[in-house]
């Protein structure tokens, strides 16, 4: 039986799908342990694996990312980078490139005296890496450890060409396409950070693994073996790397629950207000952007009388609850997965797990990007049929009924085919295809 460790960083959005494909690869007669932030250990016990207490980063994010317990200097650069999002998408971005070393190399030798202790304790054969854990990466190239790399968010995450720069959208929305000067000033500090965070690695791997080959560009660096895409292969994207095996699994969500008696009674109440419902989220991290929320439900309530919303609000429900009422749940957090099997459009933020659990539901979205993947991942909407975009700061209360409108009369039948296409793959495959690859690589060696 082979042993498989699984490393995740301790955010939400992350942890929740590598622990989907944990129990997915357990399933499958593999001894899986889930390593991650103590608070995740729960996701390892859901999935049916072992946990390994392994902390990868300073930062964390357990389901609201306001709510998350963390230093002040963490917390005040959360408060930055919300602030930055009001601004607009290349100051967002920005912010982030800015962020990027504390976020992402905060303690790469902290991470690789833990990886190598728990290597020497749990002797797996291999491993499964967030590609945006980058010690995690350095660590196990310098290691010598057989890994292969799952991509959390757009593809485009893994780097090919010479000319992509982490940080930098492959492609953007028509809405949200921004000014040459300002492309220029975001590519300019993209260079700067793959420069540097290259040059970092470099060092790290000459003093601690002066025996092993030079890790090379810092953000190209990728399982050789084989790359797991959270995400459908649509023909446009970027062309990836070649020499690993690349699975495209569309998505990477686990079969939801049954919603419980109380939401059942929800939405009952809401279905006999208004006909139509929409669920309204806008991720772990930019659910205190409240402004973007209140503006999305007064449209809808003022611009459509047979709609009825649900609104996570994380942190910021107290400041929401008076759009609460016949129409409008407001609500801390939702059953998302479970809740899209009962809704007619989503309105998000272009997350990748929001985008592909839409498209495994054939549900069709109206998507507000900010930040991150986000920008890459709307272009992708809109260019498939799954979605229109919209840009968050610029939003009017009645372009919301408007653009649900679009959708509903132009982009269903779309959808629908896309929900059908991404069904084809999922967890289940996914593991599967990865076993037989790293098989492949175990009986070349």
């Amino acid at each position: 039986m082979p042993r498989v460790v699984v490393v995740s960083p301790p955010f939400m959005s992350h942890a929740r799908p590598l622990s989907v494909l944990a129990g997915a690869l357990g399933l499958q007669g593999t001894d899986v342990h889930f390593a991650c932030a103590p608070a995740f250990e729960d996701l390892a016990r859901q999935a049916g694996v072992g946990f390994v207490p392994l902390s990868v980063t300073r930062n964390a994010n357990t389901g609201v990312a306001e709510a998350t317990q963390q230093d002040a200097q963490e917390a005040a650069r959360l408060r930055e980078f919300l602030d930055a999002t009001r601004e607009g998408a290349v100051s967002a971005l920005l912010a982030q490139a800015r962020h990027r070393r504390a976020d992402m190399l905060a303690d790469p030798d902290g991470v690789f005296d833990a990886l190598r202790s728990i290597d020497r304790e749990l002797r797996p054969d291999w491993y499964v890496v967030d590609q945006l854990s980058y010690p995690v990466t350095l660590a196990l190239h310098c290691l010598g450890l057989p890994y292969a790399s799952f991509c959390p968010g757009h593809p485009s995450y893994v780097l090919a060409d010479p000319d992509a720069l982490f940080g930098v959208p492959y492609d953007w929305p028509d809405v949200l396409r921004p000014a040459p000067g300002r492309l220029r000033e975001l590519r300019t500090a993209a260079r700067q950070n793959d420069e540097a965070f290259t040059a970092l690695f470099g060092a790290f791997a000459r003093r601690r693994a002066p025996s092993r080959p030079a890790p090379g560009r810092a953000f190209a660096l990728s399982s050789p073996h084989a790359v797991v895409y959270a995400y459908p292969p649509f023909p446009w994207l970027p062309k990836p790397p070649q020499g690993p095996v690349r699975l495209f699994s569309g998505h990477m969500a686990a079969d939801p629950d049954p919603l419980d008696a109380e939401w059942e009674a929800r939405l009952r109440r809401l279905r006999g207000n208004g006909g139509r419902l929409v669920l309204v989220a806008l991720g772990t991290f930019l659910s205190a952007r409240d402004d973007v929320l209140r503006t999305i439900v007064t449209g809808l309530l003022d611009g459509t009388r047979d709609v009825s919303v649900v609104v996570a609000a994380g942190e910021r429900t107290a400041a929401l609850a008076d759009l609460a009422g016949d129409r409008v749940e407001v609500a801390r957090s939702v059953p998302q997965r479970a809740l899209l099997d009962h809704v007619d459009a989503m309105v998000h933020h272009g997350g990748g797990n929001s985008f592909t659990e839409c498209l495994r539901a054939g549900v069709p979205a109206v998507v507000l990007p900010f930040s991150s993947d986000q920008f890459s991942v709307a272009r992708d909407a809109e260019r498939s049929g799954a979605g229109v975009v919209l840009d968050p700061n610029a939003l009017s209360p009645d372009e919301v009924p408007a653009a649900l409108e679009t959708v509903w009369a132009t982009l269903e039948p779309r959808v629908s085919a896309l929900a059908e296409s991404v069904g084809q793959h999922g967890p289940r495959w996914a593991a599967g295809e990865l076993l037989a690859a790293m098989g492949a690589r175990a009986s070349r060696t």
